[in-house]
């Protein structure tokens, strides 16, 4: 496919993570920056996604939403960049767990809430905040990837996640983590995102000042 990616995001948001994703994959894209208050609920973006969140993106006629679904998708579209690894179960299963378990067992327990009781955890498909982040630091303990030998779509994820969580104090700093992410928030291509994500700040700045 040699559509150009169109790529709607806001810098304070989930689009972060697809905007790592973008620079792993060495394609040409678009950014288009919507705002909470108008824009990403105007009916132009609610046609792309109904939800009126970011991030989304357009490759094509093709649209896709969910920052865990925009990154398998884009692994897959563009295998040259290779970041769909030939292990597909391990890298699917902790790509979907990061999405299903991590990030619901924090936000959860950010707004002050937490599946405590054993009936509570048994309607949870993550069980349970301290389970869901001792089972993900037990796998990263011994591994440089989530899945396999190789970086993939699903370490963007996994690391765009954890990185998020230590930063807000959101989940704890468990060591296994912290060396999990050390090299790969070192990556060319993260460094690039953070460099255009400030730079879209800044720009929001001017306009509002």
């Amino acid at each position: 496919m040699t559509r150009e990616l169109q790529f709607y995001t806001n810098p304070q948001s989930r689009g972060n993570i697809v905007h790592w994703m973008l620079e792993e994959l060495g394609q040409p894209y678009t950014t288009h920056v919507l705002h909470y208050e108008n824009t990403m609920k105007a009916p132009e973006y609610l046609a792309i996604n109904p939800m009126g969140k970011v991030p989304a993106i357009r490759h094509g006629d093709v649209v896709v939403t969910e920052a865990a679904a925009i990154c398998a998708y884009l692994a897959d579209a563009f295998p040259d960049a290779g970041l769909a690894p030939a292990n597909r179960g391990e890298y699917y299963r902790w790509l979907f767990f990061a999405a299903a378990c991590g990030e619901p067992a924090m936000s959860d327990h950010a707004t002050g809430w937490d599946a405590n009781t054993p009936e509570l955890q048994k309607r949870f498909g993550y069980g349970s905040f301290e389970q869901t982040f001792e089972v993900m630091a037990d796998w990263l303990s011994d591994r440089t990837y989530v899945a396999g030998d190789q970086f993939s779509a699903a370490d963007v994820y996994v690391a765009s996640l954890l990185n998020f969580g230590i930063l807000f104090d959101l989940i704890p700093r468990k060591p296994a983590f912290e060396a999990y992410l050390t090299p790969l928030l070192a990556r060319p291509a993260k460094q690039r995102a953070e460099e255009k994500i400030l730079q879209l700040m800044a720009a929001e700045a001017n306009l509002a000042g």
